[in-house]
């Protein structure tokens, strides 16, 4: 990495983004080299997100991860990041039991993991933990729509808001984490017209993920966008490269030239 001194993203600057009308990118991570690879890329935010559980471990959903994993995947991220902004995922169980624990679970996170803030999922039910978390001084993004870790209470990763009753709720929901002291939140899944509407409605910036091109900015999965999970394709994902390919590639070529005797050849031997 460079040695030059660069300034990090804070979450001032994520205000004065919605207010200016820049949008802001925002794309997960889970280790060293794709951190850094995003970093030297500009990336606003990197979120080292709960799917780690999904597309680093193989889980079905993202309800098995813990908070040592969380602390390992943050650790490797942060090593790798000069510029971006790092927000960390509580883990389902981290923050739902008592606020002592989410007080806790939180802290470790930026004490021990190195980022620079938390992300819990949860509306009007979690605005009491956010603003227990935000008094310890450890800035949050809230997280409401399609909530992963809700998805037996869901029935599945479904649209939400499309009724009027869920609409007035998911944007209830803003409003009470914006007022908990979040300084972001995730919109989810939900409709582009009720995003609109939210965007408008609260002062912090607005991530959408499939929630339209009206939100503050963007966030996708770095595996997604890659081709790298193959388990599932959602249609607010846009695959921009398709290295899937060119890594089996170079797997078969690497195969097939040691079983053939061809490598190593003299020039990578001593």
């Amino acid at each position: 990495m460079s040695n030059t001194k660069v300034k990090r993203r804070t979450i001032l600057d994520l205000q004065a983004m919605k207010s200016s009308g820049e949008k802001i990118a925002v794309l997960t991570a889970y280790d060293f080299p794709f951190a850094r690879i995003m970093d030297q890329a500009g990336i606003d935010i990197i979120l080292v997100g709960d799917s780690a559980g999904s597309v680093v471990a193989g889980y079905d959903t993202t309800l098995p991860v813990t908070m040592e994993e969380m602390l390992y995947h943050t650790r490797a991220v942060v090593r790798g990041v000069e510029r971006a902004l790092v927000v960390a995922d509580m883990p389902f169980l981290s923050y739902q039991v008592d606020l002592s624990e989410a007080r806790r679970n939180a802290g470790l996170l930026i004490k021990e993991g190195g980022a620079q803030a938390v992300k819990l999922e949860g509306g009007e039910n979690v605005a009491e933990t956010i603003r227990a978390i935000v008094a310890m001084d450890v800035p949050v993004v809230g997280h409401i729509g399609l909530t992963p870790q809700s998805i037996h209470r869901m029935g599945g990763y479904r649209v939400q808001g499309r009724e009027d009753a869920q609409a007035k709720q998911l944007l209830a929901d803003a409003v009470a984490v914006t007022e908990a002291g979040a300084f972001a939140v995730v919109l989810e899944g939900i409709p582009a017209d009720l995003a609109k509407q939210i965007t408008a409605a609260v002062a912090i910036p607005t991530i959408g993920i499939g929630a339209g091109v009206d939100c503050d900015g963007q966030v996708l999965v770095i595996h997604d966008i890659l081709g790298l999970c193959e388990k599932y394709s959602p249609k607010f994902v846009k695959r921009f490269a398709d290295v899937s390919g060119t890594i089996r590639q170079g797997i078969d070529d690497y195969i097939s030239e040691v079983k053939g005797g061809s490598f190593p050849g003299p020039e990578h031997s001593f």
